[in-house]
This record gives C-alpha cells, structure tokens and sequence, in this order.
C-alpha cells in the first residue's frame, strides 16, 4: 500500500464514515437508524484510534515526515498523530454521552453523528496541515459542523441564539484568516509552510506586509481559540449550545484551532530576526505579543468565572482561561513548550469532557439546573456524580495529583525556561483565583443542604464517558511519564 495513503488512513476512516452514516441517514426508513448511525460513529473512532496506535511507534521516531502527498499540503509525525489520537478519543467520548442526553430531553437527530464525524475530519485535517490551503480548508469544515452542531437544539432559542452568533463571529474570523493568508503569500510567492520558512530567512521585499499578513491570521485563529480580546462569543455560544456539544467544541475544538496557531508559530518565530528582517518582526517581539495575549486571556477568564451563577457559562469562562494557560507552550517556542501543550491538551480533555458529561446528566429540558444552587446537596442525591465532578474540578483548578497539575506545570516550566518567569507568575496568579470557584462548586455539592428540586441522576452511555475521563486524569497525574516520554520524542 502506498505509504502516503497508509499514514492518512485515520482521516479517510473517518470521512468515509461520516459519508457513510449520511447515506444511511438518507436512504434507511426505520426508527432504529439513530441507534444504527450513533454505533457507526463509535466504530469510526474506535478504528480511526487504532490504525493510530498501530502507526504510532513508527512516526514517534520519525518526528519531522513530511512525504509528499498532493504536492506537499500534508504530513506527518509523532505530533500530528498524537492530537489524531486525541480529536478521536474525545470524539468517543462526546458519542457516549449524546445519545442519552438527547433521547432523555429533546429529540435525537440522525445527522448528529455524521457532523461529529466530519468536525472530527477537519481537526485532523488541521493538525496534519503543511500548507495554507490544507490548514484554511480544515479550519472551515470544523468551524461549519460547529455552527451546526451549536444550534442542534432546534426548539430551544438559546441554542438557535449561539449558532447565529458562532456563525457570525466565526465568519468575521475567517475571513481574518483568508486575508492574512493572502498578504503572507503575496510577500512570499508561497503558501507551503516550510518553503514560507526559506523566504523569510533570505529576507522578503515588504516585510511590513508580512508581519500584516501574520498579525491577521493571529486574530483568526485567537477567535477560534478564544483569546482575549477575541473570546466575547465563547461564552454565549458555549452556555447555549447542548451540553454534550460545548463539551467537545471546548476540548477537542480548541486543540485543534491551537494546532493552527502552534503550525505558524513554529513556521515564523524560530526564522525571524534576522539581518534583512525588520525589527518590529524578531521572534522576542512575537513571542512578548504572545505572551501579553496568554497573560490577559488568563486573567480575563478566571477573574470573569468568579461571578458566574450558571454552571455552563462559569466552564465557558474558565475555557477562555485555559487557551491562556495552553498558549504559554507557544510562547516558550522549545520541545518543552510544545511536550506541555501536548499534555495539557489532552489532560484538558478528559477533566472538561467529563465536568461537561456530569452537567449534562444533571440538565433538563429549557436549560434547568444549570444554576450552582441546583447542585446544592448533590452529594446526598447522587454520591457518584458528585465525587466525579469533584474530581474534574480540582483537576481544573490544578491541584496534584490530577493531571491538571502536571499539565500547567510542564507548561510553567517551558516558560521559565524560555526567561518568561512574570508570565509564570501571572499563570500562578489566576490558577489561585480559579480555586475559589472551583471549590465553590464543590461546596455547594458537598456542604449545602439539598433544595426543593431534587436531582435524581440516571446514568447510560454517560457512565462509560465519565469513568473513562476519570481513571485518565488520575493515570496521567500519577504517572505522567508515559506520555511525556513519547511527545518528547516527536519533535
């Protein structure tokens, strides 16, 4: 089998699966389809995972492949398969706890799964992307299943309202991404991100327009992440959109848009400043922009979470505070940095796909329970529940030994070592100021007396999502080393 065709087999299993579950979708006439389609989605994953395992060993050795498949606007590495594996997983994970949140509260939709499957397609899509066209085309398929999924909810107005506004914020947001593509190639004569490299090391004819150019395409990809000053829609769309959803659009979303920022990144800081290169544009100017955004994306959430009455909008801010967090891998711009990106953004996953998993559980139609006071006693109701987001919670807050913490301090670590100790300490800053709300949760469940509205939690396919995301945020802190040694070879 043609090699290049092997290393791309996760993404083609899983279009091919989506296509599939359409046409199933189109053609079955039988109200068992949804049940049909939601175990093909689960297959695709499942097998995608596995063909990625399966290739693994190879491409950790092999840290820069680039073969040449279409002209060169992919490839391939240890890096690229790690965040395959990841998009895959939290994909799993998402399906499980669907199809009961959405029998037990509103109507299931068969297509659900098909735009999973397709979302899924474009992250992949992203993270293999060794050109612009490749990394555009991505970025969109995923950001188009997103505006879908967000608005899933057909009969609910807050699910309609935050896919209108996802769609509006997500379109300004590429066209941000197009233009600065546009200035990047018309300074370069390239889209091709290595040959970018080249050109900007011999120097360009307008540097001015390039560093336009790379500011642009910053601003895009900071609205898909949700930096500051760019994450005003985060919140609104990620508090209305079905639960099971915000969970992956948070996690697995914004890995996937972090990746594009992580490919320009290492595409423009480690050449700039060079003799031919203006001073405005040196890697130490880039890097300090960075890190301002990191630092006020921190500070900007966690503080905003404070208030938070609502248990979606107080995850949604919190989110906003972990792109902070995630972007200090980029600033310290060394094998450190990217390792820590890498862990984090898995460890990330599994404690916010779980936190969002326990939500769901306890929702009800017409977004009830969703207030802190509706998980007053929850301990009482549900010994289970409450133990599980007590977990995820002080995994987000980073206390050891959960992998939250090993997470933020690998990515401490990068920056320290990059000579970024102030934005260490405004990192230290805001993860205290994230205790208080993460534990107030916590209170509530454990040391507040049950109110009239009792929660009797029922689990179904949500069990296997929330004992999966628990036993990894423990595995990982505890023995952390088994990922860390792989991702340190893959660079």
């Amino acid at each position: 089998m043609n090699s290049e065709i092997y290393l791309s087999l996760p993404i083609i299993i899983i279009t091919v699966f989506g296509l599939i579950a359409v046409t199933f979708d189109a053609f079955i006439k039988s109200k068992n389809v949804g049940y049909f389609i939601s175990i093909l989605g689960l297959l695709a994953g499942g097998i995608s995972a596995g063909v990625i395992l399966y290739e693994y060993p190879g491409l950790v050795n092999l840290p820069n492949t680039e073969t040449q498949l279409s002209a060169g606007l992919i490839k391939f590495g240890g890096y690229t398969a790690f965040f395959d594996l990841l998009f895959c997983v939290a994909g799993l994970l998402t399906i499980f706890s669907s199809r009961p949140f959405f029998r037990r509260e509103y109507k299931e939709y068969n297509e659900y799964y098909s735009m999973m499957l397709f979302a899924i397609s474009g992250m992949m899509t992203i993270a293999h992307a060794n050109h612009m066209l490749t990394l555009f085309i991505g970025v969109e398929i995923m950001s188009i299943c997103f505006y879908v999924l967000a608005g899933f909810i057909r009969t609910n107005k807050f699910s309609v309202e935050a896919a209108l506004k996802y769609f509006l914020l997500g379109a300004f947001a590429s066209g941000f991404l197009a233009y600065g593509m546009a200035l990047i190639y018309g300074t370069t004569g390239t889209m091709s991100f290595p040959i970018i490299t080249k050109a900007i090391n011999l120097g360009v004819a307008n540097p001015t327009i390039l560093l336009i150019g790379v500011g642009l395409m910053i601003v895009g990809l900071a609205f898909k992440v949700a930096i500051f000053p760019f994450h005003q829609w985060a919140p609104d769309v990620y508090s209305g959109s079905p639960t099971v959803v915000t969970g992956f659009m948070s996690t697995a979303g914004k890995a996937a848009a972090l990746i594009g920022f992580v490919v320009i990144a290492r595409t423009i800081m480690p050449v700039v400043g060079g003799p031919q290169i203006e001073t405005l544009f040196e890697t130490e100017n880039i890097q300090m922009l960075i890190a301002i955004l990191s630092a006020a994306t921190m500070l900007v959430g966690n503080i905003t979470a404070l208030v938070q009455k609502n248990v979606k909008r107080m995850l949604a801010y919190s989110s906003v505070a972990h792109a902070g967090y995630l972007l200090m891998g980029i600033v310290a711009n060394n094998q450190q940095g990217w390792s820590g990106i890498a862990f984090y953004a898995m460890a990330y996953m599994f404690m916010q796909i779980g936190a969002f998993a326990v939500v769901g559980v306890i929702e009800r139609k017409n977004s009830l329970n969703l207030d802190l006071s509706d998980y007053s006693g929850l301990s009482k109701s549900s010994p289970m529940l409450a133990g599980l987001m007590a977990l995820f919670m002080l995994s987000l807050a980073g206390i050891p030994p959960m992998a939250g913490f090993l997470g933020k301090y690998y990515l401490f670590i990068a920056a320290v070592e990059a000579g970024f100790t102030w934005l260490t300490i405004v990192a230290v800053i805001s993860s205290m100021i994230s205790v208080y709300f993460y534990i107030g949760l916590i209170v509530y469940m454990y040391f507040k007396q049950p109110g009239e509205n009792k929660i009797e939690a029922k689990l179904g396919g949500e069990g296997i999502t929330l004992i999966v995301s628990a036993v990894c945020v423990l595995a990982f802190g505890i023995y952390p080393t088994m990922i860390v040694d792989l991702l340190s070879k893959c660079f």
